[in-house]
């Protein structure tokens, strides 16, 4: 079967190995990020120094600078800033960004700063969206401050939950900016979702774990995952998602 050229797959990666996996499985682009599990940190620079060295695709580096809510203090926001201003500096082609207001709407006077930080980088609005009062007034909000897309499971916890929800923000839009799906998107549910939502970008990290090459193994740590198992990515999904 031949790949669809118009449809862009993103995976989100941990680390420069995972990333290097994506890529060779046929990744289109990258949202490259730190602690997956807690839904993605800013990256280290090192890791953020050689993704940039080694490969060619479109690399986006999560701009987060901790796990758990999108409100975010003005310390954080500095942090925010200059990581996005390494990100332009380093020569990625975007950012993913989220930030909210402690009632729920998008924090629009930071988001904006941000994307005229980041410019003439792209900037992809993350999960943080499923999180806020208003989705409609949201997609208008960010579409006038100049975001490029939003990633996206529907304000459900998963896509093909959220997918009526998706359609809709997809009409809304109009081609005005892009609308993303993510979280749960699989090989066996890509071609519903394409097909439910009208989208024609898609985000998933594909995310399994690996047996460590460490021979010897402390019989303290033996059944702690974070001692001698990595993460992984299987190019053979990512494959088959293109496909």
């Amino acid at each position: 079967m031949m790949t669809d050229p118009h449809i862009i797959l993103e995976i989100a990666t941990a680390d420069l190995e995972t990333t290097r996996q994506a890529i060779a499985g046929g990744a289109d682009r990258i949202e490259l990020c730190a602690n997956l599990g807690e839904g993605g940190t800013t990256p280290a620079y090192g890791t953020m120094r050689i993704c940039r060295e080694r490969f060619s695709v479109p690399i986006f580096p999560i701009i987060r600078p901790r796990a758990g809510d999108f409100l975010y203090t003005d310390d954080e926001f500095r942090t925010m800033q200059l990581e996005v201003e390494l990100a332009r500096s380093m020569g990625f082609e975007g950012v993913v960004i989220g930030l909210l207001l402690s009632d729920g709407q998008i924090d629009l006077h930071r988001t904006a700063r941000l994307r005229e930080l980041a410019y003439p980088m792209e900037c992809t609005f993350h999960r943080a969206f499923d999180r806020c009062l208003d989705p409609n007034q949201a997609l208008e909000d960010l579409i006038n401050i100049g975001v490029n897309r939003i990633l996206t499971s529907g304000q459900h916890l998963t896509a093909p939950e959220g997918v009526s929800c998706i359609a809709q923000l997809q009409q809304q839009a109009n081609e005005r900016i892009i609308i993303m799906p993510g979280s749960g998107v699989r090989p066996e549910n890509i071609q519903a979702l394409r097909a439910k939502t009208g989208c024609i970008e898609f985000h998933t990290s594909l995310r399994v774990w690996k047996e460590s090459q460490m021979q010897f193994r402390h019989p303290n740590f033996s059944g702690a995952q974070e001692s001698y198992l990595n993460p992984d990515i299987n190019e053979a999904e990512v494959r088959k998602m293109k496909e």
